[in-house]
């Protein structure tokens, strides 16, 4: 199995650089590729801010990506729930540190929105 970078997923996904991104499209197509999850944190991020790319779109994307036969990815469960959050408008890495919490009794935060969006989800997220 082989570990692909951020700039792989990206290219893959976008097509931008012609010769990179077939060179992406080889090694992911090929398959015995593994992703982790900090890899895919990164590319939303990227596909979000640097290619402007909706929160949403760029889950429904990584959604597929980490679909494709012959990709693995790290905890496919806690990323399945985080992009689900994040198809509903919670930030991406909001929804993963959720995720990670999930044996908690609450996760803490000043940040507002988190506190608005992640309500009903199966941990509780409130102000300290």
């Amino acid at each position: 199995m082989r570990a692909i970078d951020t700039n792989i997923v990206v290219r893959y996904l976008t097509g931008d650089e012609p010769e990179q991104s077939a060179t992406a499209r080889t090694l992911v197509d090929a398959g015995d590729i593994f992703v982790a999850i900090t890899v895919l944190l990164e590319s939303e991020w990227v596909l979000r801010s640097v290619y402007g790319f909706t929160g949403p779109t760029v889950a429904q994307a990584l959604r597929a990506f980490a679909g494709l036969r012959g990709v693995t990815v790290e905890n496919p469960a806690r990323l399945a729930a985080a992009l689900g959050h994040a198809e509903r408008g919670m930030d991406f890495a909001d929804a993963l540190h959720l995720g990670a919490a999930e044996e908690c009794e609450a996760m803490l935060t000043f940040d507002r929105r988190f506190v608005e969006v992640a309500r009903g989800a199966s941990v509780r997220v409130a102000y300290p």
